[in-house]
């Protein structure tokens, strides 16, 4: 499920980036008296009444200002205005209205989208300091104080009932892959080559590709949907509007992924960049797989691949339990069997253990290794059971759950992995304490 966007609009010094901060709960935004501080929009997981959403703040608009670091502003939000789900028009109360506020809320009206205005800087909300703002015919506002967070609660709930159904019109039968990555490593090459149609655009331009795309496809009887992304680029290269909500959109693709291609370039390596992504896929409990692509263009024998892969396992320990798929996108080579790696993948994501065989196995390797004491208990593991899938996750009961040392998991982790393999999916356990 995909979380909507919620954007912050307005012009600069009315509280956007303290109002982020105070919604999502810690200080990631620069708050500052200097008007313009936020240049670059910040972006972030926020939830309200179980309801998660992406929080954007944006930078401060001077409608009047035509320095072209207020032209860029002014872009960047026409852009956060054009992918939001609901807009947060924020306004200074005590220094009430100004004639680029009208302008603003004339762009939000011609969105067509839903919006709310924000009264900030009240600290009283029975206050009458901010009935001007009535005056923009643009219904009730709401008065917060982002700075003690008096009324935050109240505008959050308007935000979530405002918030759109999430349910997303797919097909729940339907396997989703997000097709992830650097820009320009080939991923709209290899969806190209295995949908067998030229339906992404292909360019030795970065970035080419915006906007998350999907295209349906069957193979062996199953319904496969492809996402192609926008390359991911390091933060500090997410300069433009553009590039921004690119990479917002990759991490809502990935969300509603269920098993993530990463492609990598076979000549450059892995990157510090794909490593990232490799890990939101992991972390977001997504299957995933690793597509080296032009492998064509590398000088390579026969110890190559498995070197490759060897390296990758020792920078980022999680990818030892991931596919490696070495192809061209170009020349086709390897790239069918892309798609019997993505079903493989799917049927570990579902595989089910029964609790019997999984209490065995938790004997087995209790026998041949005790977990350590700790603070002076005996600690002891009494059952397990595999409680999900997608991905998997085991439950593991004890006495004293919280003093089960970090490396005994991974030994369990690692020994419910020689059974049962989950291949290219976490694999999630769980310590709790015995009723």
């Amino acid at each position: 499920m995909s979380r909507p966007v919620v954007a912050l609009v307005g012009r600069p010094n009315v509280g956007k980036s303290a109002l982020f901060n105070r919604i999502i709960g810690n200080d990631s935004a620069i708050v500052s008296d200097e008007a313009g501080t936020t240049r670059d929009r910040h972006f972030a997981e926020a939830t309200w009444n179980g309801r998660p959403f992406w929080l954007v703040d944006t930078g401060g608009l001077r409608e009047d200002s035509q320095s072209p670091m207020d032209v860029e502003i002014r872009k960047q939000v026409e852009t956060a205005i054009e992918e939001a789900d609901l807009m947060l028009l924020v306004l200074d109360a005590h220094a009430g209205l100004h004639p680029s506020d009208a302008k603003i809320v004339a762009q939000l009206r011609n969105s067509g989208k839903p919006w709310l205005v924000v009264a900030n800087k009240v600290d009283d909300p029975r206050s009458t300091d901010f009935y001007e703002l009535y005056n923009l015919g643009a219904g009730d506002p709401i008065p917060v104080s982002a700075a003690n967070g008096k009324n935050s609660g109240d505008l959050l709930d308007e935000v979530v009932r405002r918030l759109p159904d999430t349910d997303d019109d797919k097909d729940n039968t339907a396997l989703r892959v997000a097709v992830i990555g650097r820009p320009n490593v080939g991923k709209s090459s290899l969806i190209n080559k295995l949908l067998g149609s030229d339906r992404h655009v292909v360019s030795a331009v970065a970035g080419t590709t915006r906007d998350a795309i999907d295209s349906p496809f069957q193979y062996q009887g199953r319904d496969l949907i492809f996402v192609d992304t926008a390359g991911l680029r390091r933060q500090a290269k997410v300069e433009d509007g553009v590039e921004f909500y690119s990479a917002l959109r990759t991490r809502r693709a990935i969300e509603r992924a269920d098993i993530c291609l990463l492609v990598i370039d076979a000549v450059d390596g892995l990157h510090n960049q794909d490593l990232k992504v490799a890990t939101l896929a992991w972390d977001a409990g997504r299957g995933l797989i690793v597509i080296v692509n032009k492998w064509d263009l590398k000088e390579k024998d026969d110890k190559t691949a498995p070197h490759f892969q060897k390296e990758c396992g020792e920078k980022a320990p999680f990818l030892k339990f991931v596919p490696f798929l070495f192809t061209s996108a170009l020349t086709g080579q390897r790239v069918v069997r892309t798609l019997d790696l993505i079903l493989e993948v799917a049927a570990e994501r579902i595989k089910r253990i029964g609790t019997s065989e999984v209490n065995e196995v938790l004997g087995e390797l209790q026998a041949r290794r005790q977990p350590p004491q700790a603070a002076g208990h005996e600690v002891k593991l009494n059952y397990a059971t595999q409680v999900d899938s997608s991905p998997p996750t085991i439950a593991v009961f004890g006495n004293h759950p919280e003093l089960v040392a970090e490396h005994y998991v991974r030994y369990l982790h690692n020994g419910f992995r020689e059974h049962w393999g989950f291949n290219g999916n976490p694999l999630r356990i769980l310590l709790r304490r015995k009723s």
